[in-house]
């Protein structure tokens, strides 16, 4: 615990002191990983602990976006303001989705998530009154309303990383506590859940309203960080992108969630600089080659790690 407690602490300093040593430019990227560190934290509750996979966590990303660009373009809130009610809005979606989704399991829940971001961009595209269609909208990001003396894409780094400090404490003291050990019951075998008194249709239908929550925070997050959101902000490639990371982070543990949501916003930059015609090859490579050498992702090695410095008394 001592060992866990000191790596949060080393870890927490180096994100503060990071953007000293950074250019606007990679400070702005490192927002978009703690963009993607949120949204992970969201949907490892959802498919690493109840067991339900999604394939959709996009849409409500977008969601969120899209309630935090309808509130300061067409009614003038401030953009902070809006990013906890996107988180709401964007929860109240999951578990209304999460309803209907008691039905269904496996591969017929990914499918059902997956028709969710398509719904939702024809939505987009359908309401132009409120969100712009096709053209979208063009949101301003006005830091210097809070008094920092900074650049943007510093300010945004740590907006973004001071909001998944809070969520990942968050999310620890969830998955901690009863309702966690009622998720990770649901995953091994909901008969075996219901039969020790778990309500079955009211933790899956939870964990859905969670990680929706998350993502909306996200979603929010990334609005402000891009200045426009319109249909193609959120194709289905970052539903498939988002489950990849929580892949490589490790299903049901918080401790790789950085690694995941690192691998989300660099391995693809790095795929093209390595191979212009063909990075999607590169990348697969790459994701082939973590998931031989690291089968249960970041969060296995890292318990590896703890293990071994327990057993050497550090």
């Amino acid at each position: 615990m001592r060992t866990r407690a000191g790596i949060l602490a080393v870890a927490a300093i180096v994100l503060i002191v990071l953007p000293r040593f950074l250019s606007d430019y990679h400070s702005y990227q490192f927002s978009l990983v703690g963009i993607y560190f949120i949204a992970l934290l969201g949907l490892n509750i959802l498919t690493g602990y109840s067991g339900q996979i999604s394939l959709g966590h996009g849409a409500f990303m977008a969601v969120g976006a899209y309630t935090t660009a309808i509130l300061t373009v067409n009614h003038g809130w401030r953009d902070l303001w809006t990013i906890p009610l996107a988180g709401l809005v964007a929860g109240a979606a999951g578990l209304l989705f999460g309803l209907p989704a008691l039905r269904l399991a496996g591969v017929y829940l990914a499918l059902a998530t997956f028709a969710l971001p398509i719904a939702l961009a024809s939505l987009e595209k359908h309401f132009r009154a409120f969100t712009g269609g096709g053209t979208g909208l063009i949101l301003h990001l006005p830091h210097s309303e809070l008094g920092f003396h900074t650049s943007p894409s510093r300010w945004l780094y740590y907006l973004t990383w001071c909001i998944a400090a809070v969520l990942f404490a968050c999310a620890w003291l969830f998955v901690r506590g009863r309702t966690g050990r009622a998720l990770r019951s649901l995953h091994f075998s909901e008969v075996a859940a219901a039969s020790s008194g778990v309500n079955v249709a009211a933790f899956k239908t939870l964990a859905f309203g969670v990680s929706a929550f998350y993502a909306g925070i996200a979603g929010s997050l990334l609005a402000l960080a891009v200045a426009f959101v319109n249909p193609d902000t959120f194709p289905l490639s970052l539903s498939i992108l988002l489950l990849t990371g929580l892949v490589v982070a490790g299903l049901g543990s918080l401790t790789g969630i950085f690694f995941g949501a690192f691998f989300i916003e660099f391995v693809p930059i790095w795929s093209q600089n390595v191979s212009q015609n063909a990075p999607s090859v590169v990348y697969g490579l790459i994701l082939i080659a973590l998931l031989l050498v690291f089968p249960t992702g970041a969060a296995g090695l890292l318990a590896k790690l703890f293990g071994l410095l327990r057993r050497t008394g550090l």
